[in-house]
């Protein structure tokens, strides 16, 4: 099985943490294809970085398609661009911050967030009300910590995520933490060992969706909004993104 994880921003350092993460827990015979977007903001920290993100993201679902991949992972916790996304690929595509909340109502009855900077707050919500969560959801918590910030040893960002993480199982009653950004996937057996509670990566816990699903034959339905994109002409810079007849 081969599953490619992309990271939708442009900073390579961050695709390593994730290449890791997923790494760690692929299955045997599962091959991990880790890629970086070709274009786009060096972080995503707000809705226009989604939304410019999104088209090198679709680039490499583009190039996962001709590769022959078997499934997909966008390791973004605003899972940005994700239907778009399903409507290119053919194998599951599974946007780690769906992945988080699917885990941790199965291992808990109310998780927290845990995100960067206050910003993405409302991105992280519109998601829990999207993917009906808004039961489950006891907070979501910013740390005020940049993107970047996690790949700087200076800013102490193990300590500050784990302050806010322990304010959300005191003051907020969550039984598992979900962490906000794929840049923390490096943290999420640490924390949870120190909190006592299932301190869940979105990374990790899309790969093994996507191997679950692959494994029992399930693929992207091509039947109705999930259909491949229409064929027509694009203009412009974008004339390349020109969805393919089929």
């Amino acid at each position: 099985m081969r599953i490619k994880v992309i990271n939708p921003n442009t900073t390579a350092g961050m695709t390593a943490t994730i290449a890791e993460a997923a790494r760690g827990v692929a299955a045997p015979g599962t091959e991990i294809l880790a890629a970086t977007s070709p274009t786009g903001p060096v972080s995503i920290e707000g809705h226009y970085d989604e939304a410019v993100a999104v088209i090198g993201l679709l680039e490499e679902v583009r190039k996962g398609e001709d590769e022959g991949v078997d499934g997909h992972v966008v390791a973004c916790f605003g899972d940005p661009g994700l239907l778009a996304c399903r409507e290119v690929a053919r194998g599951p595509v599974v946007g780690i911050a769906e992945a988080a909340m699917h885990c941790a109502a199965l291992v808990s009855v109310g998780f927290s967030i845990v995100t960067t900077l206050g910003r993405t707050v409302a991105i992280a919500e519109r998601l829990v009300l999207a993917y009906g969560f808004e039961r489950h959801c006891r907070s979501i918590r910013a740390s005020d910590l940049a993107v970047l910030d996690l790949e700087d040893p200076a800013s102490d960002a193990r300590r500050v995520i784990l302050d806010e993480c322990r304010k959300a199982v005191e003051q907020d009653g969550a039984g598992a933490i979900l962490l906000g950004c794929a840049g923390m996937a490096d943290l999420a057996r640490d924390l949870g060992a120190e909190l006592g509670v299932p301190v869940i990566d979105g990374v990790a816990a899309a790969v093994k969706l996507v191997e679950a699903l692959v494994g029992q034959g399930l693929a992207t339905s091509k039947r109705g909004p999930f259909a491949f994109p229409l064929a027509k002409p694009y203009t412009g810079a974008l004339r390349h993104m020109a969805p393919r007849a089929r």
